[in-house]
């Protein structure tokens, strides 16, 4: 099963002990030249090319004799760390990436004074790498997901006959994810994540075959993208679960999986390409699990607190507000077209000669003015019809602003009539001397004008333009 790609691969001496929680220890300077470019992660490689590029810091390119920070390999991301030279200060690694068979160290150059830095880290000096409390929090969580990632795929191989066609550990805290040929029912995430939790009660140990690699070694027989053909001099390695799994890797993992608790996520994200499908089954472990659960914890307290209730209650109560605020909508709605209504016989009460030909500003702070001022037309309308002598013709104009404006508001406008020219006129010319921005298709025209709304002015423009207008 392709669980881990050979994308990366360190030095690998990596270091002599091959203990991936050895924190640091004392190397040889084998190179070190200043760096061309900044390195690039597969998260900024997506970035858009438009985006403003940002001031980069000075950095040397650094090979060690032996080190403990791991380039990006097997999905799992770079270490950072720090690397002490032999007059006591400190040196921050932002970086590691893989170059043939070695790890090559970004580091940050102090106070950009490269001919110092590059004097310090010359050919056969001493230095200390180290992945410092930052470096192992980060490793640590990498470590965990990584392994746990080998136990479920492995699980889901032997248990389910599915193989994992791809993972990805996301960036910390979000749950990371297999992708496998099918969505699993909640039947089945139970048996997986029941069998993988049991061979973490039982604590099987976790260590890695090392060999050094030469033409005569170079593949695999089990299922891989196999060793980058740059690669070159190092070691080849397979990590193994005791009775669970044997699989190349070259990332970090724990040594046991003990304590490892797996936590899969119960909904799957289905996926559909153009001659294949698949789905994703995200899971959490280790510090990510225990991150994961504080904010779940954090968010139902916090729900519980705003619904004066006990978090076991907090469904129930929840339910209880949806539907009190579906009843409240209908409540609003129901009254809404009954204003509409009466706004709308109003406004036919005014008819002159048998014709309508008029602007009612409103004031109001709802959230989606242009919906009551279009059921207002829709209620005049249907007055027209139901009226046994109705206008023959008839030219609105609606307008609504917020009660308190700045020149930041926003005032709706809405035309309507029963004649689509005298509304395109009507809707065209307030465009044009009013500043309002729209425009419509029939018998209904709207538009906004963003500012402070003035009877006195805007008002007073809108009432003469509909003056202008004959029907």
């Amino acid at each position: 099963m392709p669980t881990c790609v050979y994308s990366s691969l360190t030095h690998k001496p990596f270091n002599r002990r091959g203990d991936p929680l050895l924190r640091d220890l004392v190397s040889t300077v084998v190179s070190s030249t200043v760096a061309q470019t900044a390195p690039t992660s597969n998260a900024s490689k997506r970035i858009k090319k438009n985006t403003p590029s940002i001031a980069q810091d000075t950095l040397l390119e650094v090979i060690l004799h032996d080190t403990v920070l791991f380039p990006e390999g097997g999905g799992q991301p770079n270490d950072i760390g720090i690397l002490t030279s032999a007059d006591g200060n400190i040196w921050d690694v932002i970086d590691v990436k893989r170059r043939g068979g070695h790890a090559v160290h970004f580091v940050k150059v102090k106070d950009g004074n490269v001919a110092a830095a590059l004097k310090i880290f010359t050919p056969g000096s001493l230095v200390r790498a180290a992945l410092g409390e930052q470096g192992f929090q980060r490793r640590l969580d990498h470590m965990s997901m990584h392994t746990c990632q080998h136990l479920l795929s492995a699980v889901l191989e032997t248990k389910l006959n599915l193989p994992t066609l791809a993972w990805s550990m996301t960036t910390y805290p979000t749950p990371s994810y297999v992708e496998v040929p099918r969505a699993l029912t909640p039947e089945e995430i139970s048996i997986i994540q029941a069998e993988a939790n049991r061979l973490v009660f039982e604590g099987r140990q976790v260590h890695i075959e090392v060999e050094e690699l030469d033409h005569s070694n170079r593949a695999y027989d089990t299922p891989s993208v196999g060793i980058p053909s740059d690669y070159t001099g190092g070691v080849k390695r397979t990590v193994i679960i005791d009775g669970v799994d044997r699989n190349p890797c070259c990332g970090t993992h724990l040594p046991s999986i003990s304590n490892l608790q797996l936590f899969l996520i119960p909904q799957m994200e289905g996926l559909s390409r153009s001659s294949t499908s698949s789905a994703r089954l995200y899971f959490l472990s280790g510090p990510r699990l225990i991150t994961y659960f504080s904010s779940i914890h954090t968010l139902l307290t916090t729900t519980s607190n705003v619904l004066s209730c006990g978090a076991p209650l907090v469904p129930e109560r929840v339910e209880q507000v949806i539907d009190e605020r579906k009843k409240v909508s209908k409540r609003v709605e129901d009254l809404e077209a009954e204003l509409a209504s009466s706004i709308a016989r109003d406004i036919l009460k005014q008819a002159e000669d048998d014709t309508v030909v008029l602007h009612q500003h409103r004031t109001d702070d709802a959230s989606n003015p242009l919906g009551f001022l279009s059921a207002i037309s829709t209620a005049f309308v249907n007055e027209v019809s139901s009226a046994e002598t109705g206008p023959s013709s008839y030219l609105i104009v609606l307008t609504s602003s917020p009660s308190m404006q700045t020149a930041t508001s926003t005032t709706i406008v809405m035309t309507f009539g029963n004649d689509e020219k005298k509304v395109k006129e009507a809707g065209d010319t307030i465009r044009a001397n009013v500043g309002v921005k729209g425009g419509g298709k029939g018998t209904k025209w709207s538009g906004k004008f963003t500012g402070v709304w003035k009877d006195t002015k805007e008002g007073k423009a809108v009432a003469g333009i509909l003056k202008d207008i004959s029907l």
